[in-house]
């Protein structure tokens, strides 16, 4: 058999499956649970979120051979053709390539008739918001009074380009953006199960790349895992990703506290000998600094604030030991501002030593109030 990519083989297929989205699962069970599943829902959130994993979840919980249920058996006729996506009563229609009001006269025309076989006709719109004016206006009357055995559900990345017409007809569940810890977690439980040995620094290394997206993260998970074999370590996961690791980063902060500016100049010419990309690079390191800011005003809501491991937010407070909070303010806009700058410069490498030595020979902030009892 052709090799299945980790987004497909650990597609969630039950809502205690789903990662992040605990808020979601509660209230589709909930509606389960007590028989008030609306006849349409809109589903928002960010790529690889698992909103049509869910729509796919919630045809399943419908239509199950024991359903309408929360725990559908996942091995009845109904259960493993939505799985696969060929079931006969459940449609996908992805409206970025079918976006034209004569595929939504198509799709009313075949709403009046009963479901071949399974208990509800469901309809998934993938990108919904890529449906033209003409075929929302057209979709108006059939999303607002389906016939009682047509359910739909409209997942989009974009829900303002929504009509208000179509969104006010529809449940609306907010898709959250997965925090690393959570997108840490399940890639643990999914390198175990393929015998890959990852420690917790490469996994918030693919944690973070995949920037919120657990279908991203499983994407980044599969290329490290063809590069590094079956133990890839942090080094080799950063190496492979053209991004920092937290030594990189870290070191190149402690430096600039310190006004190292050799010390500065050095980390920066390691981390392009290496090769990574210096726009990213400084990306990294800005979110780095923002993060010591932040560790230190929160404190012990630390944790809350800060995207982090707890052996990375020790890390952070320990750079943070003595040096004043307008010091790391100072230092984070700065660095803000450089990444913006490097971001469409044509020289990112001289840019960021400028900024470098910006930081390192700028002189020390001033307490307002020792310059007022000056003054």
């Amino acid at each position: 058999m052709s090799y299945l990519v980790l987004a497909r083989k650990y597609r969630p297929q039950t809502l205690d499956e789903l990662v992040g989205q605990q808020h979601i699962a509660r209230a589709l069970s909930n509606a389960i649970r007590m028989d008030r599943v609306a006849h349409a829902y809109l589903f928002c959130g960010a790529r690889g979120t698992g909103k049509t994993s869910t729509a796919r979840i919630v045809a399943k919980m419908l239509n199950c051979v024991d359903g309408p249920t929360v725990t559908p058996c996942g091995t009845c006729r109904a259960c493993s053709e939505i799985a696969t996506g060929n079931s006969i009563d459940v449609y996908e229609l992805d409206a970025a390539s079918n976006r034209g009001v004569n595929e939504i006269r198509e799709l009313r025309e075949g709403v009046g008739y009963a479901p071949a076989r399974d208990r509800h006709k469901i309809y998934i719109v993938d990108e919904a918001h890529m449906l033209t004016t003409e075929a929302s206006n057209a979709f108006l009357k059939t999303l607002e009074e389906p016939p009682a055995h047509a359910i739909f559900i409209l997942a989009t990345t974009d829900p303002q380009r929504l009509p208000i017409t179509i969104r006010s007809r529809c449940q609306r569940y907010d898709f959250r953006r997965i925090r690393a810890a959570d997108v840490v977690n399940a890639l643990r439980a999914i390198v175990a199960a393929e015998s890959v040995e990852l420690g917790d620094d490469a996994l918030y290394l693919v944690a973070r790349e995949g920037d919120g997206s657990m279908r991203d993260s499983l994407s980044v998970l599969d290329q490290v895992i063809a590069f590094g074999g079956e133990t890839p370590s942090a080094e080799e996961v950063a190496g492979l990703l053209g991004v920092a690791d937290r030594t990189r980063t870290a070191g190149l902060i402690s430096a600039l506290l310190q006004r190292d500016v050799l010390a500065a100049l050095q980390a920066l010419a390691a981390a392009h000998g290496h090769g990574i990309d210096l726009r990213t690079f400084a990306r990294n390191v800005a979110m780095e600094a923002r993060d010591v800011l932040v560790v230190r005003l929160s404190e012990a809501a630390a944790a809350e604030l800060v995207d982090r491991s707890s052996t990375e937010l020790a890390a952070l407070k320990e750079i943070a030991e003595g040096v004043e909070t307008p010091e790391l303010e100072r230092l984070a806009h700065v660095l803000l501002e450089t990444a913006e700058a490097v971001a469409q410069a044509r020289h990112p490498r001289l840019l960021l030593e400028m900024g470098i030595v910006r930081l390192c020979r700028a002189s020390k902030l001033t307490d307002v109030g020792e310059l007022a009892a000056r003054v």
